[in-house]
């Protein structure tokens, strides 16, 4: 369709009459608006969502396709990536929905100067837009000055929107600018409000160089169908959104300012709203395409931290930054370039190495909101794996065909949704599996609850099928403090209790344990030090359970004193002899593993590819002998696994790609490099599993062979 086809776009008279306009247009269709009601209507229903019950049929297919929902032009470039280039680089098509035009002030700040031009709203998101097809070009291996092809995509009730398609081979890259505003002229913040307020309503900002010439209208019920549509129009098997529930974060006033952090939390009121709105589709999405028997769309899910990337230490190693860093460049750009674009070859205020030296660092890591292996590896009673995950939001479960086969039956449904993508998991004594989910329990806008729990599937007997699904409530007291939550971690102790932890709203970690008769005591707080989610909960060999977290300037331990005892804070003994007084620095996730009289420990250093070991009887820390570095270049979180030959360690490369290393045999690399998140690892007495999931919502099984240096290929369902 051509810009020539765009309707105008006319409010209902109804809505007219109860509406007013509080921001002026100024005068041209440019200018960004806002309508709020004079009325206030009472709280929106939640969001509908497909029944949680189990046996739903899931949709399966061999086309991976990404999307990425993001507020600004470059969130996807600062939080996204490096996981965004990687699937681009493995031919993974993708389409990027950029919610706001990112025209804030108006002002294209060039470093240096000190007088920048007057505001020019239209302009700035124009060359926001270019940046962005710089860098998009660049990424799929073009010249960043390529052309595109700008066109105008048609969305649910009747709005458009523009878009900019480019291809380079097998690799595809489609940016949708929905282009709704920042602030209006006081200064306000419109998606938040539209997110958070009964009957607010907003209109688009053209971009200068758009093929659109109208503005549209759009409130909170228009953008959420607006990205449901596009879900169903693209059928994605991977989206990308930013984090729904960002952590509480108390800074001071200058602080939170300068580093343009909503009051109170560690991101920008920005990403939340339009996370909180990604989510609200796709379980819109879900419950419309399960409706009168349709299947379950078949799609993982990955969260990423925004500003919180200030706050911890940077978990991102020289050349994946450099890599990040490279992708940020073309998107700053050059006021000096000649790219076609009269409105700016970029965002100058982040251009050359800025993003770099910046002393935010967001650019210096990336961390997904929901850790934990994707997905759970265990093996059933009949000797077969089994593999859990979240598909479409819900619980799914993959088993092997046959005990040693190494290849995938199809999915089946657990139910359970609306869950975050990572799962915790335990056995019973007996065999049993539990299963734990961080369930969206409420995800209503507009007055409406917005709540999260912590929900348990529990086999009914070894390989015989599940109980319902049962709440476990939340650790925390109200429904704000409750959405900070993380993703729950279990083990089970020697005699039989199940320990399940939790990080909580005040970033420590709270704790119930379920007795010998099935009955879980209340949530207890640990007390104890701030840490990252990703716990780490293990039994050592004399059957006591321990906890670590990666805190700010160490690793952080709880353990039990004797078995059937509380868990409780453990503070680490320096060592007498001038040692540090401390676990040194993580950069990320704790690996544990039961060794000898004590645990050794494996983790990331900040911004390194190095990984430390900690080995040490947990009495002390020797600073001459309890640490070392393996020095091999990687990134992210790590798992660890007693092997027969010692320790076998699973890692990502650089490249994205999965590898292992065990001290009997070397390192050995699987190829697949369109692995989401990070897999899991199991050592049985038959040898080594580690699984995973494609970007195309399947999972790969890989079981290389611990006595040799080669393995056995990947294996799909």
């Amino acid at each position: 369709m051509t810009h020539a086809q765009v309707p105008s776009v006319r409010m209902p008279k109804s809505s007219l009459r109860r509406r007013s306009i509080l921001a002026a247009l100024g005068g041209t269709a440019m200018a960004a608006g806002a309508v709020s009601g004079c009325t206030v209507p009472a709280p929106q229903r939640p969001v509908s969502a497909a029944d949680p019950a189990p046996g739903m049929p899931i949709a399966s297919s061999r086309r991976a396709q990404l999307m990425q929902i993001v507020a600004h032009p470059d969130d996807d470039l600062y939080f996204m990536n490096p996981d965004t280039e990687r699937m681009l680089e493995s031919g993974v098509p993708l389409v990027s929905i950029y919610v706001s035009a990112g025209e804030h002030t108006g002002i294209n700040k060039i470093p240096g100067r000190h007088h920048h031009g007057p505001e020019d709203r239209a302009g700035y998101s124009s060359a926001r837009h270019q940046g962005l097809r710089q860098a998009y070009a660049a990424m799929i291996g073009l010249d960043k000055f390529s052309d595109w092809t700008k066109g105008v995509i048609s969305l649910r009730g009747d709005r458009f929107a523009e878009i900019n398609t480019l291809t380079n081979g097998n690799r595809r890259v489609e940016l949708v600018f929905l282009n709704l505003p920042m602030h209006t002229g006081r200064r306000w913040m419109a998606l938040p409000s539209l997110w958070r307020d009964r009957d607010v309503g907003v209109y688009t900002v053209v971009a200068k160089d758009s093929p659109l010439r109208k503005t549209v209208s759009y409130d909170h019920k228009a953008l959420t169908q607006v990205l449901v549509g596009l879900m169903e129009q693209y059928r994605p098997t991977v989206i990308q959104t930013l984090d729904p529930d960002p952590d509480i974060q108390h800074s001071d006033e200058r602080t939170r300012v300068q580093d343009s952090e909503q009051p109170g939390y560690s991101d920008h009121g920005d990403h939340t709203a339009v996370a909180c709105f990604s989510w609200a589709a796709m379980v819109s999405w879900v419950a419309e395409a399960t409706a009168q028997g349709g299947r379950v769309p078949g799609f993982t899910v990955q969260a990423f931290r925004g500003y919180y990337n200030r706050h911890w230490p940077k978990n991102l190693p020289p050349k994946a930054l450099r890599d990040k860093a490279r992708a940020l460049a073309p998107y700053g750009g050059d006021p000096d370039w000649n790219c076609g674009n009269a409105s700016g070859c970029g965002d100058y205020g982040v251009s050359g190495k800025r993003p770099l030296t910046n002393r935010k660092g967001w650019v210096r890591s990336t961390h997904h909101r929901y850790q934990g292996a994707q997905p759970v590896l265990a093996v059933g009673r009949d000797k077969r794996l089994a593999a859990y995950g979240v598909l479409g939001l819900r619980a799914v479960r993959w088993r092997e065909t046959r005990p040693g086969s190494g290849r995938w039956g199809t999915a089946e449904d657990l139910g359970g949704g609306p869950l975050a993508p990572a799962l915790g998991s335990a056995a019973l004594k007996d065999g049993r599996q539990l299963l734990f989910g961080l369930r969206f329990s409420a995800l209503g806008g507009r007055g409406a609850a917005n709540r999260r729990e912590i929900v348990l599937l529990e086999e009914r007997s070894p390989g015989r099928g599940f109980l319902a699904w049962q709440g476990l409530g939340n650790p925390e007291y109200n429904d704000d403090r409750g959405r900070r939550i993380g993703v729950p971690v279990a083990v089970t102790a020697p005699d039989g209790r199940v320990h399940l932890f939790v990080r909580n709203a005040d970033k420590r970690i709270s704790t119930r344990v379920r007795d010998l008769d099935g009955r879980w005591s209340a949530w207890r707080l640990l007390i104890g030090e701030e840490v990252q989610d990703g716990l780490s909960a293990v039994v050592d060999k004399a059957g006591l359970v321990h906890v670590f977290g990666a805190g700010r300037s160490t690793v952080h331990h709880w353990r039990q004193e004797a078995p059937g005892k509380e868990v409780t804070f453990r503070t680490v003994v320096p060592d007498p002899k001038g040692g540090v007084g401390g676990f040194p620095v993580p950069a990320g996730p704790v690996a544990a593993l039961p060794d000898g009289d004590g645990i050794k420990l494996y983790y990331r250093k900040p911004a390194s590819g190095g990984l430390v070991t900690v080995d040490t009887a947990l009495t002390s820390v020797k600073s001459d002998s309890a640490m070392r570095e393996a020095e091999f270049e990687g990134y992210g979180p790590v798992s660890v696994a007693a092997g027969a030959g010692g320790p076998v360690i699973l890692e990502r490369q650089p490249n994205g790609r999965v590898g292992w290393r065990s001290t009997r045999v070397g390192q050995s690399r699987q190829e697949d490099s369109k692995t989401l998140g990070f897999p899991s690892l199991l050592v049985t007495a038959k040898g080594m599993a580690v699984a995973g999931l494609s970007v195309d919502g399947q999972p790969w099984l890989w079981l290389p062979d611990l006595s040799q240096a080669e393995s056995r290929p990947v294996r799909r369902v």
